[in-house]
């Protein structure tokens, strides 16, 4: 789980050997959904599959799905471990992973990024049309996925996160180069194009146990919290990785916000809180990255230090996460809670 980044504790392995079990399931129905009748879409498909990293939407369906029965504490001492993890998860995961995918193709072509996963991205191999319609293909592929479901209500979890998540890019291209971008705004972002997914997969989780039609039940808004406020800050911690980390450590190409004029969280604070020249001389490197020339990126990231933004970044994620760990008293006692709290705690502990 988390490709590493989590360590399992003993009294928790049960309930993670479930979780990874499942896993299994999830990608057996992802690989099955995405066969075509077409050999070239198949091998892009392939490809696309490389991009799975941390699995983190799926992870939180069946995870969030486990944490909502009350007893699942005495079925991980059963030998009947299947009844935690039904088709209905596995659809879900499945399901919210495809979407990301499609995410993940279509931003590369925004970003006009060329690695992915330490490997080529496929607007990079192929170009921006087929990326497009690659990604098009794989949301389509996953509605269909969906309503194969016994209820039209997951379905709209998705239809409406979806839509959310656009108009969530749509209003940070509309905010590409404005170096007066304010925290209200980029937080606004924030929860559509990151929180709203993962948000979502948490809802999924909890009403594929509870029924579909439990959506107002406490638990379900407990989990669907947990994953909204998570979500957040795990897009915090991304930029903050944009900006210090390495493609060896990331994984993907580094240092896009800036070349693409976004500003995120450490900027934000930085340009707020540093003083009217130090200010002037990071408005000249932002604008000198946005125009493509990170020549002197080393130079930015010091000033940002010397205001301590990087730090206030990372403070700023630990808030979300306590957040999203206090909203969890709501869910059932049980080895689900410890477990989706050590999710949380690795979401601002990570490097990639």
């Amino acid at each position: 789980m988390m490709q590493g980044v989590l360590e399992i504790p003993e009294e928790l392995q049960r309930l993670q050997e479930v979780v990874a079990s499942g896993f299994e399931r999830v990608e057996e129905v992802f690989a099955t959904q995405l066969v075509s009748d077409l050999a070239p879409v198949d091998q892009m498909c392939e490809h696309v599959e490389r991009y799975r990293g941390k699995m983190l939407r799926p992870m939180l369906v069946l995870l969030c799905g486990a944490a909502s029965r009350t007893d699942l504490e005495s079925i991980l001492r059963s030998d009947s471990l299947d009844s935690i993890i039904d088709d209905a998860h596995i659809t879900c995961g499945a399901v919210c992973e495809m979407v990301h995918m499609a995410t993940l193709v279509h931003d590369d072509v925004l970003d006009e990024a060329e690695i992915r996963r330490r490997g080529k991205t496929i607007n990079a191999m192929k170009g921006n049309e087929t990326s497009v319609i690659l990604g098009d293909y794989l949301i389509a592929s996953a509605y269909e996925l969906c309503s194969s479901l016994d209820s039209p209500i997951p379905s709209r979890i998705v239809g409406k996160a979806s839509a959310v998540m656009c108009t969530g890019e749509l209003l940070q291209l509309h905010n590409r180069n404005n170096f007066e971008l304010d925290e209200p705004t980029y937080f606004q972002i924030l929860e559509r194009k990151t929180a709203a997914l993962i948000g979502a997969a948490c809802e999924l989780g909890a009403l594929s146990t509870l029924g579909f039609d439990q959506q107002d039940h406490p638990i379900t808004h407990a989990l669907k919290g947990f994953g909204c406020d998570l979500g957040v800050a795990f897009q915090i911690q991304d930029d903050v990785l944009d900006l210090t980390g390495t493609l060896e450590t990331v994984g993907k190409s580094v240092g896009r916000d800036l070349d693409k004029g976004k500003l995120t969280y450490p900027i934000i604070h930085h340009l707020s809180n540093a003083t009217s020249a130090t200010r002037n001389k990071s408005l000249e490197l932002i604008r000198a990255a946005a125009q493509g020339d990170q020549s002197q990126l080393a130079d930015l990231i010091d000033l940002i230090n010397e205001t301590g933004s990087i730090q206030a970044t990372q403070q700023m994620a630990q808030t979300y996460v306590d957040r999203a760990k206090a909203r969890l008293s709501d869910i059932p006692e049980g080895p689900g809670r410890p477990m989706l709290q050590l999710i949380a705690d690795a979401v601002v502990n990570r490097t990639h």
